[in-house]
């Protein structure tokens, strides 16, 4: 790695102020830090240092999220493949079919390799069009504001495509992450600015905006002409009568829904890493978890034998492998930036999202996937929250030392 130090040290007059490619110094900048430790580090007893900087806390959160990418490639193609199996179809068409073809790989479900290779042509697509389209912006942002290029993008990069079903065009992925970065990040100041989650501010753009390509029963295998609602959009549509997988099934994550949000297992892995390095919270995931079993055993028993909103019928353990409660209480809840400050106020947020989930899902069946809109409702409040707790304090602490 010596002869890339020294490559890029060479480089270096040419970004700096006064060299010729002034200008792009953020692009430079970029790639430096990201290869190398910044040189220019603090030092010395008057400062305290933490093992645990920007770099390494978004890098922990993208190592998180591993098994949830091993699992949008795996279940993406095993999906397309088993419906294959079962109709009799022997390939597909377009480029995707011709690559395929060309390596010999098949479309076999029993297959893990051939799963993950047919996933990974649908998802791998819908990555890189999210990291060159939202990079482009963040890396423009920057020129003109003459900013350095942080690593706060690589999380929503990869959060948002694992939000999206396989069939989603990409120019509207294009036009989503184009959103989340100018309209919710960018204008408000940049990375730690924003009050919303941007993945799911782009998720909900591209939810009201294009409504035929995020929901419904024909965008969730990876084949044309393909129509099976997700297990969360069929109870709320007939109840569990007509359910067809395993609760277990649904836990591994082998059902149809967004590519990276099925498996709660991966899921758990991602919140164990988290939690063991500090950069999740504990108190939301435990809030949230209890709030919606809490609210969603209340509905169920109260809802009867034959309740007319069929949703009602769906227990209280379901309600946390459908959908994607897991992933949005994991992985988008915890962000540090959109989320309650306060560590008391924590226990709120991850209360309103639990609450918000089962009141989206099962008193307005019309948007059967409550987490989504939880979560953005609760970005909302959070500011509030953290207010009403910091004042509390105040006042406790003012009662106690009066004199």
């Amino acid at each position: 790695m010596k002869p890339l130090r020294r490559w890029l040290d060479r480089l270096h007059p040419l970004f700096e102020k006064g060299g010729k490619f002034e200008k792009l110094f953020p692009l430079y900048e970029m790639a430096d830090t990201f290869l190398y430790t910044p040189g220019e580090i603090t030092s010395g007893e008057t400062h305290v240092r933490d093992g645990m900087d920007l770099k390494r806390m978004i890098g922990m959160v993208a190592f998180a999220l591993l098994p949830c990418i091993a699992m949008a490639m795996y279940n993406t193609g095993y999906q397309a493949n088993l419906y294959m199996q079962d109709s009799g179809l022997t390939e597909t068409t377009g480029w995707r079919a011709a690559v395929i073809g060309a390596c010999g790989v098949g479309y076999n479900p029993d297959n893990v390799f051939a799963d993950v290779f047919h996933g990974a042509l649908y998802f791998l697509p819908v990555l890189i069009v999210t990291f060159a389209v939202g990079g482009f912006w963040e890396v423009l942002f920057c020129i003109i504001r003459k900013h350095d290029v942080n690593e706060g993008f690589l999380v929503t990069g990869i959060l948002f495509p694992l939000t999206l079903p396989p069939t989603i065009p990409l120019w509207q992925v294009a036009i989503g992450i184009s959103f989340a970065v100018v309209f919710v990040k960018e204008v408000f100041g940049g990375t730690g600015k924003n009050f919303l989650n941007p993945a799911l501010a782009a998720r909900a753009f591209l939810y009201f905006a294009y409504p035929q390509q995020i929901t419904g029963s024909e965008i969730w295998t990876a084949v044309d002409g393909f129509s099976r609602a997700t297990p969360l959009g069929l109870v709320a549509e007939k109840g569990m009568g007509d359910l067809q997988v395993s609760w277990s099934s649904a836990f591994l994550g082998t059902i149809q829904g967004s590519m990276g949000e099925t498996s709660v297992v991966c899921c758990l892995i991602g919140a164990a890493i988290l939690l063991a390095t500090g950069v999740g919270s504990w108190r939301i995931m435990l809030s949230g978890l209890i709030s919606t079993v809490a609210f969603s055993t209340l509905l169920w028993a109260l809802a009867g034998e034959n309740p007319t909103n069929k949703i009602l019928t769906m227990p209280p353990h379901w309600h946390l492998v459908v959908g994607g409660f897991a992933f949005g209480l994991v992985f988008m809840a915890t962000d540090p930036v959109s989320a309650t400050m306060t560590e008391i106020g924590k226990y709120y947020y991850g209360a309103l999202i639990g609450l918000m989930t089962v009141i989206i899902r099962v008193v307005n069946p019309g948007f059967p996937e409550g987490i989504m809109l939880a979560i953005l409702f609760a970005n909302v409040f959070a500011p509030l929250i953290d207010y009403c707790v910091v004042q509390a304090t105040i006042k406790r602490r003012a009662l106690r030392h009066a004199t």
